[in-house]
């Protein structure tokens, strides 16, 4: 009996982690009843965060109410589990709360994330682990710091707040780039969340300014750590004010369910993604698990709705790279949620055959 595990990230506006791995697992057992398939809902940090970690540890998600980046009451979830709490920026600060019309990162706030970060340490939380993406803001985390500093300490200032000396910090993301410059926050991310050519300039000034004035307070820099520039500047926030680890997200995700165990006897791992491309190897899903399963001699092949740069991938280690839709498909009827599950499942089955 073959054992075969399924660890297929989001298509985005499409499916969910858990909705492609249970269309894959169906396929597949369409064709090989006896075959035994391990489910693993993944993510980078960014979307289906949550999800994935609470199916891999386990925990219970609290709701609390907090303000979305243009601070307005929402209600956003965490992950508690034990003393660790797992954190989802964009159910608070995420540009999916705004409407196009809406986005202007000089206007919007990580307020929302600080609130979920006091809430999480109020609860006990020691160990916060925090999934960057999919974020509204590029305030370098200013309104993250402003709210654990009106949570805990409502008359101190940015290097005060004790309540957080015995909690530590880990920030999960794919981003590499820094605080600053043309691969810094604003130039590289800020487009794509309302910004004007005008306002990245801006920006840029604000953040290079707002990492002065912390490496005089502190005598150190972290604005050019990878990472940093993750979530608009979040990522610096996390680095510099609480001392952060900056881990690969989906590496946190992959040891969390102990996956280096589970691949010793499989014969084969199926991964995907919305969309892949050369972009797929900078650290996204699909290539953490690659560079898992690497040192097993375990096959992996790489499912996609679209796929480019196929030689890099192949050259990256992937066994094949499949298609899920046909050549005719248009994209609307190829985002449908039940065709793209009916495309996943009818490739499955050519897959194991």
């Amino acid at each position: 009996m073959s054992k075969i595990i399924v660890a297929i990230d989001s298509f985005k506006g499409c499916l969910t982690s858990a909705e492609a791995n249970r269309a894959a697992a169906e396929g597949i057992l369409a064709h090989k009843p006896d075959a035994e398939i391990i489910t693993i809902p993944v993510s980078d940090g960014g979307e289906g965060w949550l999800d994935a970690f609470q199916a891999a540890v386990g925990g219970h998600l609290v709701d609390i109410n907090v303000n979305d980046p243009l601070m307005r009451p929402i209600l956003a979830q965490y992950l508690i589990h034990d003393d660790t709490a797992v954190i989802e920026i964009a159910r608070a600060s995420g540009l999916t709360l705004l409407n196009p019309k809406e986005r202007n990162p000089m206007m919007t706030t990580s307020y929302g994330t600080g609130q979920l970060v006091v809430d999480a340490v109020r609860r006990g939380g020691r160990h916060i682990i925090v999934g960057l993406g999919g974020s509204a803001t590029s305030d370098c985390g200013i309104g993250m710091l402003q709210a654990v500093i009106d949570g805990f300490v409502p008359r101190g200032s940015w290097g005060d707040v004790h309540a957080l000396e015995e909690v530590r910090f880990t920030i999960a993301t794919d981003v590499r780039n820094p605080l600053c410059g043309e691969k810094g926050a604003a130039h590289v991310f800020a487009p794509q969340k309302g910004a004007t050519p005008e306002m990245v300039v801006e920006l840029d000034e604000r953040a290079r300014q707002f990492a002065e004035k912390s490496a005089l307070r502190f005598g150190y820099d972290r604005q050019e750590v990878p990472g940093a520039g993750a979530a608009g500047g979040l990522g610096y926030a996390f680095l510099q004010y609480m001392n952060a680890d900056c881990r690969s997200g989906i590496d946190l995700l992959l040891d969390a369910v102990c996956f280096e165990e589970l691949l010793k006897d499989a014969s084969l791992v199926i991964t995907g993604e919305g969309s892949a491309d050369k972009q797929t190897l900078m650290g996204k899903v699909p290539f953490g698990i690659l560079q898992k399963a690497k040192p097993f001699h375990v096959p992996v092949i790489l499912i996609a709705g679209r796929i480019s740069d196929k030689q890099q991938l192949l050259d990256a280690g992937f066994s094949s790279l499949e298609c899920i839709n046909p050549p005719d498909i248009s994209i609307d009827e190829a985002l449908k949620p039940e065709v793209a599950k009916r495309n996943i499942a009818i490739l499955m089955q050519k897959v194991v055959s």
